[in-house]
């Protein structure tokens, strides 16, 4: 089996915002810079987030994206649409708590990084169950588990890795 991970092009969000699940756009140019930028082999199965910034690029990659809520990012609740800066001044607790439980914290209303794993875990097994190859358009969250996953990493790697806009990464999984 074979997954090509793309991260969406580009969100149009000011720098420092916490944006996670927002359905937000594309901004301009991000989506035609990704489809120059992407070399993909002919593949199985195309699947997307839901959200705006993923569907936009899955549409230009193929006729007929299945969206799958499993590949949304990592939601962050109450924080979602406030900046960085002002999370820390105001739920500097918050933040402390969730450095020492990377793992389990969640924020207020917002989901924690296992429950976000144990998500695309299974979708990442329905992939494999399918076999061939297939892509998914998503989010870094996404990317950084199904990649731990696939990889053998342990959480404090996963949940570190980069991945830049519009860009593609390629795993292989054989039995």
């Amino acid at each position: 089996m074979e997954l090509w991970l793309i991260r969406h092009p580009e969100p149009d969000v000011p720098p420092g915002v916490c944006y996670g699940q927002s359905d937000l756009a594309v901004r301009e140019g991000a989506l035609e810079s990704a489809l120059r930028g992407l070399s993909l082999p002919a593949f199985d199965r195309l699947r997307t987030s839901p959200a705006r910034r993923c569907r936009e690029l899955a549409r230009r990659l193929h006729d007929a994206p299945v969206e799958d809520a499993r590949l949304s990012e990592r939601h962050f609740g109450a924080w979602e649409g406030r900046n960085w800066d002002e999370i820390g001044l105001c739920d500097r607790a918050l933040l402390d708590a969730w450095a020492a439980d990377p793992m389990d914290f969640a924020p207020p209303g917002g989901e924690s990084a296992r429950a976000l794993r144990l998500r695309v875990d299974a979708a990442v097994r329905d992939e494999v169950s399918a076999g061939g190859v297939a892509v998914w358009v998503t989010h870094q969250g996404v990317i950084r588990a199904a990649a731990g996953l696939l990889l053998g990493l342990p959480d404090d790697e996963w949940m570190t890795l980069s991945v830049r806009f519009g860009e593609a990464i390629r795993l292989t999984y054989s039995t």
